[in-house]
């Protein structure tokens, strides 16, 4: 069984925590770490069966374990509207909120859409977010939250085309997944600005990390790669499991600044332990940032508005 990252994290006794994409990976580490240091975990999965074994996995290290499945799809604005609206209407304070979950398509060179007909990578890893985190601002600004946008080391090799935003005239998986995380990050920019303009009733953070190969990413790439070489990638590159968690776990619980982002120490930010670093240069562009931001409440307003799938 994965180490429980949680021997440096404060008391959180008391504290209420949100991590999507927890069901497995590095979600389902950080909750198990926010869990260890005592915060009450909500888990908001796809996939009801499946969250409940990450419950039982977490629970088999952390027997007191405080945690509740909640049901999210972001890949459906309906799903995440659904939950803002619940959690909302129970007015419980969400004082850590871990944007984690994540979908990589690589070796897919089909372009997928949702229901609502965005991008599959653009919705599940940004709109989606978006609508998640702005939606429920009402009730993590009274808390004084805690917010981490967990980025990709994809997202330093990528820059918003404008143009196709949705990536609709020249598709590849790693461009599509390196975009959308790259669009987190700036959400996370803007949400930065907007939020220390105001007083700063959220303290948001980034994190990304490093290449974790022992999770389940990219499945199909991971079919057609000899079994011999997928085990080698997992077991010598990239960040172990027990460590890929530990940047967002200081980003959600160390003293830090508006804006401040944490990844791997060592090489490229591939590997090692966390510690503060320079949010990647594309993803400081405050223009970029605040563009974004209209962009996506324009989506949103036009998804709402027309009530079919955008194409």
């Amino acid at each position: 069984m994965p180490a429980t990252p949680s021997a440096d994290l404060p008391d959180l006794a008391g504290r209420t925590a949100l991590v999507t994409g927890a069901s497995d990976g590095v979600g389902l580490e950080v909750a198990r770490a926010l869990a260890a240091a005592g915060a009450h975990v909500i888990m908001p999965v796809r996939n009801r069966d499946k969250g409940s074994h990450a419950i039982a996995r977490i629970r088999g290290s952390v027997p007191d374990a405080s945690l509740e499945l909640r049901d999210l799809d972001l890949a459906r604005l309906d799903s995440v509207s659904a939950l803002v609206a619940t959690l909302s209407a129970e007015r419980t304070p969400i004082h850590l909120l871990l944007a984690n979950a994540g979908v990589v398509l690589l070796g897919d060179r089909r372009r997928h859409l949702t229901a609502d007909g965005f991008e599959l990578h653009f919705q599940t890893n940004f709109l989606g977010h978006f609508a998640l985190i702005v939606g429920l601002l009402p009730v993590l600004q009274p808390a004084r939250a805690r917010i981490v946008l967990q980025t990709s080391l994809a997202a330093a090799f990528s820059r918003i085309d404008w143009s196709d935003l949705q990536l609709e005239r020249r598709y590849g998986a790693f461009r599509a997944y390196g975009r959308s995380k790259l669009a987190l990050a700036l959400f996370g920019t803007e949400l930065a600005r907007r939020s220390a303009a105001g007083g700063g009733a959220v303290t948001v953070a980034q994190s990304h990390p490093g290449v974790v190969p022992a999770t389940a990413i990219a499945p199909d790439l991971r079919r057609r790669v000899p079994p011999q070489l997928v085990r080698l990638a997992t077991t010598r590159l990239g960040n172990p499991l027990p460590l890929a968690p530990l940047p967002a776990l200081q980003a959600l619980t160390a003293d830090v600044a508006q804006g401040d982002f944490f990844a791997p120490s060592g090489l490229l930010q591939m590997e090692g332990a966390p510690r503060a670093r320079h949010p990647f240069r594309h993803a400081r562009d405050r223009e970029d940032a605040a563009r974004l931001w209209r962009v996506a409440e324009e989506l949103l307003q036009k998804s709402a508005r027309d009530g079919a799938p955008l194409h």
